[in-house]
């Protein structure tokens, strides 16, 4: 089954560690918040990192309704 991403965008501050990690999954918009350009553009385990490293655990990934990051 494929990842669940969603991003708090209240949360979001910008830092762009999101797409760092994983460019191809997500950018920053027009007003510098997070969003995901391709749900499965990055192996999973980059899209888990990047929700990881997010300064503000703005970002949230499920698999099945669980948590995974």
């Amino acid at each position: 089954m494929a990842l669940e991403i969603r991003i708090d965008r209240d949360t979001c501050m910008g830092s762009g560690n999101c797409s760092f990690w994983a460019p191809h999954t997500f950018d920053l918009d027009e007003d510098g918040v997070a969003v995901v350009i391709d749900p499965a553009g990055d192996p999973e385990d980059k899209i888990i990192l990047a929700a990881q490293g997010c300064p503000t655990q703005a970002i949230r990934v499920l698999r099945d309704g669980e948590p995974v990051a």
